[in-house]
């Protein structure tokens, strides 16, 4: 299992901006409601809300308008916009949310509000100034996605049952690499495991059969939103 140092910096983090002093903002690029297509919560209704900015540039990234597009808002701003829908679970994805600074104010101010909040996260960066309530998503990246090593190895101690590590494969070399970082990190794996194909690169039989043949204790997941409206922005 290859890793990054844990005091490292994330790679692109200094990119986007502070907040102002006076308040807490966010860059966000999209607020909308829809069923969630991927992680524990999968197929409930959910409120996406998708911040701006990422430190990584995944092959397969299906979000990269996420990149730069964004307008920031005052917490309180972003707050009305995602209580104005009705469902109860709000994910806050991105990009990569945990480029902002502002990101676990967001989620605690979600909580205080009476939302299940979930947050999808690349794996680099610390979580400990999360709220304990919040279900962490935590994709390990492997070697198709450009990023291979860039996992923090102090996320691990910091994950629950309620919490999820996710290993999206675009090859047999990627199920491989999980496989191993599974096995190496045995001892210390309290969250769940989670495979997924990257749409339209990798057969999902095929990597079921793979997991089936291995008997991994593991959970295999489609992108449920991809299945009911197509690879689209905003579903």
């Amino acid at each position: 299992m290859k890793a990054r140092a844990s005091s490292a910096e994330p790679k692109g983090a200094g990119r986007y901006p502070e907040p102002p002093v006076g308040g807490t903002t966010l860059i966000v690029n999209e607020i909308y409601e829809s069923i969630q297509g991927e992680g524990p919560g999968q197929g409930f209704p959910v409120v996406i809300v998708r911040l701006a900015g990422c430190n990584f540039r995944c092959s397969y990234c299906d979000s990269a308008f996420a990149f730069f597009e964004g307008q920031r808002m005052d917490l309180g701003r972003l707050l009305d916009r995602a209580g104005k829908f009705k469902a109860s679970r709000v994910l806050v994805t991105g990009g990569e949310p945990m480029v902002q600074s502002g990101t676990p104010a967001l989620c605690e101010a979600l909580i205080e509000r009476g939302k299940s909040v979930s947050i999808e996260t690349n794996g680099s960066f610390a979580l400990d100034a999360l709220a304990r309530e919040v279900v962490k998503v935590v994709d390990v990246k492997l070697p198709e996605s450009g990023f291979e090593g860039s996992f923090n190895p102090a996320v691990l101690s910091g994950l629950n049952g309620k919490d999820v590590l996710k290993f999206v494969c675009a090859s047999r070399k990627d199920y491989e690499y999980a496989r191993s970082f599974m096995a190496e990190a045995s001892g210390k794996l309290s969250a769940q495991i989670f495979f997924m194909p990257v749409w339209n690169r990798l057969d999902p039989a095929e990597l079921a059969t793979w997991i089936l043949e291995d008997g991994l204790e593991a959970r295999i997941q489609l992108q449920l939103h991809k299945i009911i409206w197509g690879d689209a922005r905003g579903v």
